[in-house]
């Protein structure tokens, strides 16, 4: 969330993993803080009001990162010359316009904000202008997946996403939570809750090993990508691992 740092000390940061592990580290940038508003400007110990470039901020990291930048009275080390992907994030479609403006790559939150999803990967394809760093589009989805042995288990698992999910949309959030019979979700939520709950997670995949392939498949025969990010909101670690060793697998 870029508002939220300074660009130097991002470069300095991503600069030393970078250096630590070459070829491996990306770096996405968000143009919301993220957070809630009073949470944000303690973060930016600044007013929300005032005005921030997000491409801007975007091209002064850039710079930072870049050898051209070695004369500069103000360096980035380490972190010049080191290089690092960046990726424009999204949940909405104004950084689709963006990401295609500048030719980086884009990636989207369907995981939580899924509802512009399609729209904006139609404007980053039909926008898009070819830079140093791309040629043509490519895209990212992130999406959740709760992945069992069985169905009836992943539907018990996801129970815990659920119940997140409700801390969101009524803003008491906690942290995840053990997962229950999923008969009771029906005395947690209203009708109105239920519906933007699940409006938020159209794109959660949940189901054995079968069933989460086929849905991604799908998924990214119907939106183009070139990449997909899973996000499981399993309690037990162990889950997790059986759910990292089936996408591996698959």
């Amino acid at each position: 969330m870029l508002p939220n740092h300074s660009p130097l000390i991002i470069a300095e940061q991503f600069g030393t993993l970078g250096s630590l592990y070459p070829n491996r580290i990306d770096l996405g940038l968000g143009r919301a803080p993220g957070t809630d508003g009073l949470t944000a400007m303690t973060i930016r110990n600044s007013p929300l009001n005032i005005p921030y470039d997000f491409q801007k901020n975007i091209e002064q990291l850039q710079l930072y990162f870049s050898k051209e930048n070695a004369h500069a009275k103000v360096r980035a080390l380490p972190g010049e010359g080191v290089d690092v992907p960046i990726w424009v994030l999204g949940s909405s479609t104004d950084s689709a316009y963006l990401a295609a403006q500048m030719g980086l790559p884009y990636a989207f939150a369907a995981h939580f904000a899924p509802t512009h999803m399609m729209q904006a990967f139609s404007i980053y394809k039909q926008y898009f202008t070819p830079s140093r760093v791309l040629d043509k589009p490519y895209a990212m989805a992130c999406v959740n997946v709760i992945a069992a042995d069985t169905n009836e288990e992943a539907a018990f698992l996801s129970t815990s996403m659920y119940k997140m999910f409700l801390g969101i949309f009524t803003n008491s959030r906690s942290p995840l939570m053990p997962p229950f019979d999923p008969a009771r979700l029906s005395d947690l939520w209203t009708p109105e809750q239920e519906y933007g709950v699940k409006q938020m997670l159209s794109y959660a995949f949940i189901g054995d090993k079968p069933s989460i392939a086929k849905g991604l498949k799908a998924f990214i025969e119907a939106t183009g990508i070139q990449e997909i990010m899973t996000i499981s909101q399993i309690f037990d670690q162990q889950k997790k691992n059986i759910l990292f060793n089936c996408l591996k697998r698959s």
